[in-house]
């Protein structure tokens, strides 16, 4: 196709086949037609103009310094998101205030009070806890596994209450559990090390070099056996942990035990009394009691 010049009298810019309009490109020799929208397309998009319009009047819309605007109709996604989170702890309050001044001791004993804490621990967990502790509670390097019965500072419910309502080594609260490992780096040799270290996977019948952990018995019994106990058993009071069932919190190959005799270990946890409602410290502690490592209360 092709189109006639002025001279000829006609417009350049319509096509001389089919007679419409072009919009003057042309690609390769192929120019385009200037073919009207049909006509339901721009009632549709004049349509969405207006409500475009209309909903930036009504609802939050245009971004301010600080904040948006509000709208006529003042709605707030956030806010419906606090309206039902109120209505569902007011629906919960009874509940919660029984489980807060439960005895976690005999909180089993209570079967429909020991599900909704379970339940709604499971929650408080989620949210605050398996960012260490991961989201199965297994745990990871410098943070316990919950799912086992290797506890540090004991493992009943009332205990496991006491370690999130106050934490661990933090200097934020006075009641926190406390234990602190020397760094015997500063005060042993490193060969002396090296013997405590075989000596170590000995107790917990680990491979060993007997003729180098010879001399670290002794050195263990001068040093190390006041807190771990003469066989390595570990001692709750002191937050030391059981060095005889091959469970370690950093590792118990050489290389990681040998960092840990020099260096020392101080794991901190925070105080969760201070963030969580004394109903959900209650509830995420008979949570990750039933996870499978739980113990019963000491008589």
């Amino acid at each position: 196709m092709s189109a006639q010049n002025t001279q000829s009298g006609k417009n350049d810019k319509v096509d001389d086949v089919s007679g419409i309009e072009t919009t003057g490109h042309e690609w390769d020799g192929i120019q385009e037609l200037n073919n009207p929208l049909p006509r339901w397309w721009l009632w549709c998009f004049y349509l969405t103009i207006i409500w475009g319009i209309g909903y930036s009047v009504a609802y939050p819309a245009w971004p301010l310094i600080n904040g948006a605007t509000e709208g006529l109709l003042g709605y707030s996604t956030r806010g419906e998101v606090a309206q039902d989170i109120d209505e569902f702890r007011e629906a919960s309050a009874a509940r919660d205030a029984q489980l807060a001044s439960a005895d976690l001791d005999t909180l089993r004993e209570n079967e429909d009070l020991f599900r909704y804490a379970v339940s709604s621990g499971g929650s408080v967990f989620r949210n605050n806890c398996s960012q260490c502790h991961g989201s199965g509670a297994a745990g990871a390097k410098g943070y316990p596994n919950l799912l086992d019965d290797d506890w540090l500072w004991g493992g009943s419910m009332e205990d496991i209450a006491y370690t999130v309502r106050h934490g661990i080594r933090n200097d934020v609260d006075d009641d926190a559990r406390y234990s602190e490992m020397p760094a015997f780096g500063e005060l042993l040799e490193k060969e002396e090390i090296t013997a405590l270290v075989e000596h170590v996977r000995s107790l917990s019948g680990e491979e060993f070099d007997a003729a180098v952990a010879a001399p670290g018995a002794e050195l263990y019994a001068d040093n190390c056996s006041s807190c771990h106990g003469d066989a390595g058993l570990g001692d709750r009071d002191q937050g030391a942990p059981n060095l005889a069932d091959a469970i370690w919190l950093y590792g118990g190959d050489r290389e990681a035990l040998t960092d840990t005799i020099t260096n020392a270990r101080f794991g901190v946890m925070p105080p969760w009394g201070t963030r969580l409602t004394e109903a959900q410290v209650q509830a995420v502690s008979a949570y990750v009691h039933q996870l499978g490592g739980g113990e019963e209360p000491a008589n």
